[in-house]
């Protein structure tokens, strides 16, 4: 691993962080911002070689997202969404890999993958409407993957129901300008999209079941370590990252803040034992929040270059190590940002952004413990989750 990219990360920081200033107030990433992450190929971390791409280690591009999102949550963000797509598309039929990197190799794609409409097949491929909401970073994406279900002729979905995943270019989706006003993340931009009876050639269609369980890169014929990756541990990834990543911003700027502040009864904070003691503990639990993400990382990557596939007990496992992450983290800066008293809410200090923004990764799909927690243990006793309880596993 040569941490590249993450080297000219650091060498713009200072930027970052004042572009995430911007992005809150736009509702939307900055422009500059997007240029310096097409400039030091974030987006392209987990690209195939062919298509100009890095084909970075799984834990190098995790660990590229944290920093992104300690400096600046909502590009951040955008870098763990955005940047995982071009990794499915290295699996996708070649015609649509050239349709999108053909002639720019930093063409971004959207999504998101939960489904929003119906797929009705015709005579070379499917019709397509509907609405989607939550198109993170879509303002500057040309492409996107998009959940869809499976129709009959007559728009029903076919049961037992197909998911599919639709790859389409921004020709033919409205981005809908006014659909992302929120507390949380508000820099990403994460906007609806609508679709109206648009064909979509078969070739841009992927079987959602089959991405997930990884008959795709099989049947594509990858052989690298990288695209032989599970899908439940490489999507959550980017995600779960940032949001860990937006942890250690608040806890930084937390620390500067309390570095020279005076308590109520006059002497420093940092002479208050119990809110050192907090903080400190408050500290370790986001380190192995951190650790516990990255090992889980290593852990599948060592297992899949080994020859080996991993098992639906080994995937859930996995996916509850990351979604434990996601919570311990935040919990962790809860204690912390409870202790920086009532200047700390002040819309002029950078805190109460990042703070928001962390509580609002937890609300994304993948980090809803209920499911998973309950699959994994399941999978522990030997038993096969079947239905809902093998969602996004």
């Amino acid at each position: 691993m040569t941490y590249e990219v993450l080297s000219r990360v650091e060498a713009m920081a200072d930027d970052l962080f004042t572009e995430g200033v911007e992005a809150d107030r736009l509702g939307r990433l900055a422009d500059e911002s997007a240029k310096k992450m097409k400039e030091a190929g974030l987006i392209r971390m987990l690209q195939p070689k062919e298509h100009g791409g890095l084909e970075v280690h799984p834990r190098e591009f995790a660990e590229t997202v944290m920093r992104m999102a300690s400096l600046n949550p909502s590009a951040g963000w955008v870098h763990g969404i955005v940047g995982v797509h071009p990794w499915q598309l290295a699996f996708a039929d070649p015609k649509v890999q050239q349709e999108v990197w053909g002639e720019d190799q930093d063409t971004w794609l959207a999504s998101p993958y939960m489904p929003g409409g119906m797929c009705v097949p015709v005579d070379g491929g499917y019709r397509l409407s509907g609405r989607w909401s939550f198109s993170s970073g879509t303002d500057h994406c040309d492409w996107a993957f998009l959940g869809a279900w499976l129709a009959d002729a007559d728009g029903q979905m076919t049961m037992p129901p197909t998911g599919l995943h639709v790859i389409i270019p921004r020709t033919d989706y409205e981005i809908v300008e006014d659909s992302w006003d929120v507390v949380g993340l508000r820099g990403t931009g994460s906007k609806d999209l609508i679709i109206k009876d648009v064909f979509v050639p078969e070739h841009r269609v992927m079987d959602a079941a089959e991405v997930m369980d990884g008959t795709a890169v099989r049947k594509y014929g990858r052989t690298e370590t990288l695209y032989l990756m599970p899908w439940s541990n490489m999507f959550p990834l980017g995600i779960t990252s940032a949001t860990i990543g937006i942890c250690e911003g608040l806890l930084y700027h937390a620390n500067e803040y309390q570095r020279e502040r005076i308590s109520p009864t006059g002497a420093p904070m940092k002479d208050d034992p119990y809110t050192m003691y907090a903080v400190g503990e408050a500290t370790a639990r986001l380190r192995s929040a951190r650790d516990s993400l990255l090992a889980n990382v290593d852990r599948m990557w060592d297992l899949v270059d080994a020859g080996r596939t991993p098992t639906f007990e080994q995937r859930a496992q996995g996916r509850l190590t990351q979604v434990n992450a996601a919570w311990q983290a935040v919990q962790a800066i809860d204690a912390v940002y409870a202790r920086c008293g009532g200047n700390a809410l002040r819309m002029d200090k950078p805190m109460q952004r990042f703070w928001r923004d962390a509580h609002a990764g937890l609300h994304h799909g993948i980090h809803v413990p209920g499911t998973t927690f309950h699959a994994a243990s399941l999978a522990n006793l030997g038993v096969d989750p079947q239905g809902p309880l093998r969602m996004m596993i």
